[in-house]
This record gives C-alpha cells, structure tokens and sequence, in this order.
C-alpha cells in the first residue's frame, strides 16, 4: 500500500495503519492530532538487541533520556533494568520521577551548574561525565564543600569523523565537546590529585546517527591507547564508558544491528585485554527512534506552477528535525486511497518557510485525511516547542491491545500559567 518501508509493530492491517493491536485511525479519533504514538514493544526489541550483545559481560546500558524523556517512556526502560544517561538538572528530576536508582544514572553535558552538581551528590549520582578541566575544578569545589568525593569519568575527544550531520557530530577537534585527546593523561593526573573527586572511568560519544561500524573500532582504539596510558601515570580506570550515537533506518540507512556492532567491539576489547572491564553505554536514538509515529491530518492542499503543498497540522515546533537538519521521515497515509498519486511538499502552519515535514512525497490524500511520519520516537518530542503558541502535542503508549494516554495535548492556558501581565 505504500513504497515506504514501515517499522516493526507498526504495519498496514485490513486497509489501515496499526501499532501493535491498535488502529491508528481509531486513536486519532479519541485523542486528536497531532499525536504521537510509541510501541512499547518496539522499544524493548531494540533493547533487547544491546542486552543479547552485551551477555555475559559486566555492562551497563543507560538510555539516553535526552532522545524522548517523556516519563512513561523513561518507566519502560528503567523497569527493562536500564540505568539511564542525563544532560541536565531537570532531567534528573524527571529519571528520579520514574523510578532510576541515582546509582544508574549517568550527568553529561558541558555545562552543569554548581546547583546541578549539588542536586546530583545529593541523591547520590553515578558518575559524572566531565567535559572540561574547569569543569573538574567547579565539581572538585562543590563536592568539597558537601563533605563529598564526586565520582567522575572524563569524557576524551578522539577527534574520530562519525561521518554524520555536522550538527551531531561530537567527537573531532573542531566540536565543543570533551578533553583533547593529547590533553586526556595531565587531565586525569589532575582529577586524581583532587581531593573532592574520585575517578571512575573514561567516556567517549562521537557523534548521532552513525551508520558505519568502522568510527565505533577507530574510537576503541584510541580510548585503549588512552586507558593504558592513564594507567601507566598512576590513575586506574574502572569502567570504560564507549557512548551512543547507534544510528537508525530514516531513509533506507543501514546501521548495524546493535548485537552485531558489539560483538566486533567485543571482539577488539577482548583482543587487547580489556574484556574483563566494566562497560557503559548510553543508547538513545537507536532504542526509541522507529518506535514512534506522529500523526497528523490534512488541512488544506494548495497546487502550485512549481510545487504542490500538502498543508498539515502538525509543524516545526512538533517535528523539529526536518527544519534544523534537513532531515528525512517516511510519511505514509493512515488509511490508503486508491489512484493516482501527486508529488507534494509537506508542510505545516508555522509562519517559517522552513515549516516543512517532507519534500517531494508521492501522495493521493484528501483534506481530513491522516498522515502518519515515521520514525518520529527520537528528538522530536523532547525537542518540541510552543512556537506559534501552538500546544505540544499529546501522547499515546501502545502495549498489545491497550493504549495509555501518557501526556496530554497542552492548551493555551498551559503555557500561560507561569506568565504575568505588567
């Protein structure tokens, strides 16, 4: 019915679009659009993936909360036995409200605050990923001043092209990210002399949407190199924390299953002597991302001399990525006609002409019709806004034959709350 390939759970059944046992169409009706709907079981088959890579070895999986961190969401993962990977405050305040233990969990980011760090020691955190030597002095400072030793992991640059979008690429010198790699040995010399910190680890994270398996091995490698040079100096490792970025089918991509990229990984680990280490990972994208779908219906359709517009009512402030990235997401209807199809560009109400959501799509759709984008279970909620003053969407987890409301569609008067007229 459609010459895009769908997704797993998400299929085409008696003439309609599902999501496990669930109609689509039917979901629409009840909660509206735009509206987001998420496979739980879709989310757990692509766990499922890193947990057989990773038998019998002492690792831990953190899900990177910053791809969806809506709370039933972050629940699932957490109850599968992840720990979870977070960049901000507030988002340790959401993984503590669904239930991670503080042990498991994991603050990156390269700008925490003093209050973030207090927050974070308080609840006894994980680790901290750092990203800068006057990061390490900050952090020694407020661990001091609590009476604490802050276990921390610093994140080495590798300077390894992931071959990605410049924009989620993190791991060559030119990027804001990390300790140089020449500068990692007198970095971690110096942590180790901090009287306020404790060194756990080394972490890496080269980029997102990495589809080849040959930046992961060149990033091993030179993280090896590193760890036995570290060690060398007199500061011992723990765990080597290897990242994410694991990238997913948006348009015919090809990335390696996540068991078959870490049995190679593995397989290098083991060749150089370090198979008996603790590992961490911190997934995002590749567990959530072709797990969702966001629906959205036909407004208007406005033909042109030089291009036909679908007009929808889903936007940018919904579906980020096309606009910042210039991203691809399969677009199907939800309920196919049958005919001749028409090429259009889909586009939403937002006063940009960036607004769009896919261009050039072979469609035979009416107004009131439903579309539904594909792989839209990563970095599209956790990054929408009220541009527009448009109220983000609502939420729709799918488990088999029940689907729970796990947010609802945002008003007006949501965003207003917090503001005062003068």
């Amino acid at each position: 019915m459609s010459s895009v390939a769908l997704r797993p759970f998400i299929e085409y059944h008696n003439g309609q679009l599902m999501v496990e046992g669930q109609s689509v169409q039917d979901l629409a009706h009840a909660h509206g659009t735009p509206l987001f709907i998420y496979s739980k079981a879709a989310m757990l088959q692509a766990l499922a993936a890193y947990q057989r890579g990773f038998a019998g070895r002492d690792a831990q999986i953190c899900y990177a909360m910053k791809a969806n961190s809506s709370l039933a969401i972050l629940q699932t993962f957490v109850r599968a036995g992840c720990g979870l990977d977070i960049v901000s405050g507030g988002e340790l305040e959401r993984a503590l409200a669904a239930g991670a233990e503080p042990r498991k969990i994991i603050f990156s980011g390269v700008g925490k605050t003093r209050a973030e760090m207090r927050r974070a020691l308080d609840v006894g955190i994980g680790c901290f990923n750092v990203e800068s030597r006057a990061e390490l002095e900050v952090l020694n400072d407020v661990a001091r001043g609590m009476g604490q030793r802050a276990p921390v992991s610093i994140r080495v640059n590798p300077d390894v092209d992931a071959k990605t979008h410049p924009y989620i690429s993190t791991g060559l010198k030119g990027n804001k990210f990390g300790i140089a790699h020449e500068d990692a040995v007198a970095t971690y010399r110096f942590a180790a002399s901090c009287q306020g910190l404790r060194v756990v680890g080394i972490d890496c994270h080269i980029g997102s949407q990495i589809t080849e398996m040959a930046p992961y091995l060149d990033a091993m490698d030179r993280i090896l190199d590193l760890v036995t040079a570290i060690e060398a100096a007199g500061v011992p490792i723990q765990h080597i924390d290897f990242g994410g970025g694991l990238g997913i089918d948006y348009q015919g991509d090809t990335p390696p299953a996540a068991d078959a990229l870490w049995a190679a990984l593995l397989a290098k680990l083991d060749a150089r002597g370090f198979g008996q280490r603790k590992l961490m990972i911190e997934p995002g994208r590749s567990l959530v991302g072709n797990a969702g779908i966001c629906l959205t219906e036909v407004l208007y359709l406005k033909p042109g001399e030089q291009k036909n517009f679908l007009i929808v009512d889903a936007a940018m402030n919904d579906l980020p990525r096309p606009a910042m990235y210039q991203a691809h997401h399969g677009i199907v209807p939800v309920v196919p006609r049958a005919g001749a199809t028409t090429l259009w560009d889909v586009v939403g109400p937002v006063c940009e002409s960036g607004d769009w959501l896919g261009r050039d799509r072979d469609l035979n759709v009416e107004p009131g019709d439903l579309l539904a984008v594909l792989s839209a279970g990563a970095y599209c909620m956790s990054m929408a806004s009220n541009y527009n003053t448009r109220g983000r969407a609502a939420e729709v987890l799918v488990d088999g034959q029940t689907a729970h409301l796990i947010r609802e569609r945002e008003n007006v008067s949501d965003q207003m709350r917090m503001e005062r007229l003068l």
